[in-house]
């Protein structure tokens, strides 16, 4: 790993590896400011060996819109934001601030005050809202404001600052033909449509010295019908380097095409190289360059073929802040992945701080630490395999139990294999991987192919009984329903599809399976009881948005408000607005749901003196909550 940890410059910035730690909104305190939480957050990524961090967004004005997340726009912003920095610094990594004039069409907080943008756009997350364009006078005043916000983030330690001008936000709406429409000297040709962001950069040197590093962060190709092509993008990186920037940072994608942006399960690895590689070929200054680059072999091969400068992860430091110091070392089996489910992202999006599905401390450092271990030893026994079993094992072996798994099946993961398996998703199959690995290097002793029962459970006379023992997929009272399988069987590859599919449940797992299964039918349709598949999908819209361009880009057929009532070798039958209809078929799969496999809970509870039921036995639900009630089941024990 020659190349990733590599010592380098940015200007006056020097840096001890090419690591870096891409910006992402945190929560703050009312004035917002950050608070002690979002501090220790940061701090515990400089820990785990990253050499650059850049803060999500700080807004530099509350006076046009709600303030999403930071804010650095006061004197009094800055003693926070310098303990963030000191204490990163002690750490060996440096910290740019992200600075952003505002979120503009984007905003989410209110859908009763039009916000403001370049033009009269659509807002993007209440269409019914047009937005208010902002008066040349606006524009002036929020220079002058980014330019003071600026001079506060180098009052408070900051390394470098990084202007936030990318991803559909509002600089980008003013750099856009498809949200700028004006006609004064901020709208029409190119130039114009960066004036803003030029009139930006240059309040940011003006304030922070010609040798302070500015980074841009900008958005050279939307990859969405009427946004910005690639060509008008490689335009702007040379206007942003005319303008003496010290970085660029790439960027691709916008809210209407967000999966592209923010990487989800369903993007292959490096999906935005391509772009950053055309930046980098184009501009001589450093370049950034993201979009899961969490594999350390290619991410060091990138930058030693000259694709990008810098490899960012994001959410991948979400979930095992330690991955510089890993990789490093040469520990890479122990990298605890990201599984692209965004829950991090889903959370922040629904009021709440930023939670990791694999990460139970995750934005929660100082809150959950293990208690010491205890001198008498005690047992536990974890009966499931499945990932709030693992996290369970791995949680009590690392307090000093004698831990013992069993897993009915002949192997461990539960139900990941069925979500792992497809072949757009194995990112989840890493996540099997890594578990597996700890629960063995923890010293659990694993029971394969063991069923748990009453008896078996009560011979041990355990002193901890943990039931993971997951879900089962449920079966609806549809005649004939003898004649299909559920998707489980499909995804598992025990059986294989004909040529005329039919999955029966438009939720998460019917539309993967469907996705999976038009890999090797000729015809797949989705019937659904619901006016819309996913429509109780409790997901990210990025999420969201990749799957269903993929059931669109596979031409699955999809039937909504539609009831089946029967199904044969050869058919289904089903009715729609009182209409019963037919689908010729030769494969019927049943996705309509899970439920709890916990019929050991009535008879253990009166019979032992500590049960916790977690995961899908208590109720079926996500990855997320199976890991984290694992891991606190134990952290809580006496």
């Amino acid at each position: 790993m020659d190349k990733l940890f590599e010592r380098t410059r940015i200007g006056s910035m020097k840096l001890k590896n090419r690591i870096v730690m891409g910006p992402m909104g945190t929560t703050g305190e009312s004035d917002g400011s950050y608070c002690a939480e979002g501090i220790r957050y940061f701090e515990e990524r400089a820990k785990g060996g990253t050499g650059l961090i850049i803060t999500g967004a700080n807004v530099v004005t509350t006076k046009y819109e709600a303030r999403p997340c930071t804010e650095l726009s006061n004197f009094h912003h800055v003693e926070r934001l310098n303990m963030l920095i000191e204490r990163c610094h002690h750490y060996g990594a440096k910290v740019c601030v992200q600075i952003s004039p505002g979120l503009g069409r984007q905003q989410f907080t209110d859908p009763f005050t039009p916000p403001y943008s370049a033009s009269e756009c659509g807002a993007f997350w209440f269409p019914e809202l047009k937005c208010k364009p902002f008066s040349k006078e606006e524009i002036k005043d929020i220079v002058e404001k980014l330019g003071y916000s600026a001079s506060l983030a180098k009052m408070a330690g900051a390394d470098a600052i990084e202007l936030h001008a990318y991803g559909g936000y509002l600089l980008d709406q003013f750099h856009s033909k498809q949200w700028n429409m004006r006609t004064d000297e901020y709208g029409g040709e190119l130039r114009n449509r960066m004036r803003f962001t030029l009139e930006c950069i240059a309040a940011m040197r003006k304030n922070t010295g010609p040798k302070f590093p500015i980074l841009v962060k900008f958005t050279p190709a939307h990859r969405v019908e009427g946004g910005r092509e690639l060509e008008e993008g490689l335009e702007m990186a040379k206007i942003l380097q005319e303008a003496g920037v010290d970085a660029l940072h790439v960027d691709v994608g916008c809210y209407e095409a967000w999966h592209k942006a923010i990487s989800t399960v369903y993007e292959k690895e490096g999906h935005q190289m391509d772009v950053v590689e055309a930046v980098k070929k184009t501009v001589s200054v450093p370049v950034f360059g993201q979009g899961k680059m969490f594999d350390p072999q290619k991410a060091e091969l990138a930058v030693a073929q000259g694709k990008t400068d810098y490899i960012v992860l994001g959410h991948q430091m979400l979930a095992d802040p330690e991955w510089a110091n890993k990789v490093k070392s040469g520990n890479t089996m122990d990298i605890a992945p990201c599984i692209g489910c965004n829950e991090c992202l889903l959370a922040g999006f629904s009021g709440k701080h930023y939670y990791c599905a694999v990460n139970p401390l995750c934005y929660a450092e100082d809150d959950y630490p293990l208690p010491e271990k205890k001198d008498v030893k005690e047992t536990v026994l974890v009966i499931g395999g499945g990932p709030g079993g693992m996290s369970a094992a791995m949680t009590a072996a690392k307090r000093g139990y004698d831990v013992e798994l069993w897993e009915k099946s002949s192997r461990l993961g539960g139900n990941l294999w069925a979500a792992g398996l497809p072949t757009f998703k194995h990112d989840v199959l890493r996540l099997i991987t890594y578990m597996e690995r700890q629960v063995i290097k923890l010293g659990v002793r694993i029971k394969l192919n063991k069923e748990a029962t009453a008896e078996n459970v009560l011979a041990g006379k355990y002193d901890k009984i943990i039931l993971a023992a997951g879900s089962v997929p449920f079966m609806p009272p549809i005649e004939g329903i003898k004649t299909a399988s559920s998707s489980g069987d499909y995804l598992l590859g025990i059986k294989k599809p004909g040529k005329k599919v039919v999955v029966i449940g438009g939720g998460l797992v019917g539309c993967e399976t469907a996705a999976y299964m038009k890999e090797m039918a000729e015809e797949v349709t989705i019937v659904e009881m619901l006016p819309d598949i996913l429509a109780i999908a409790d997901h990210c819209l990025n999420n969201d948005q990749a799957l269903r361009t993929m059931i669109k880009e596979r031409n699955i057929d999809v039937v909504g408000d539609a009831k089946v009532t029967k199904i044969t070798p050869d058919r289904v039958i089903y009715t729609k607005n009182g209409q019963e209809y037919t689908i010729a078929c030769d494969t019927v799969i049943i996705a309509a749901g899970y439920q709890s496999n916990n019929l050991l809970e009535d008879v253990l509870e009166e019979k032992v003196e500590d049960l916790t039921v977690i995961g899908d036995a208590q109720s079926p639900r996500k990855i997320l909550t199976a890991v984290h009630e694992g891991y606190h089941a134990i952290r809580v024990m006496r």
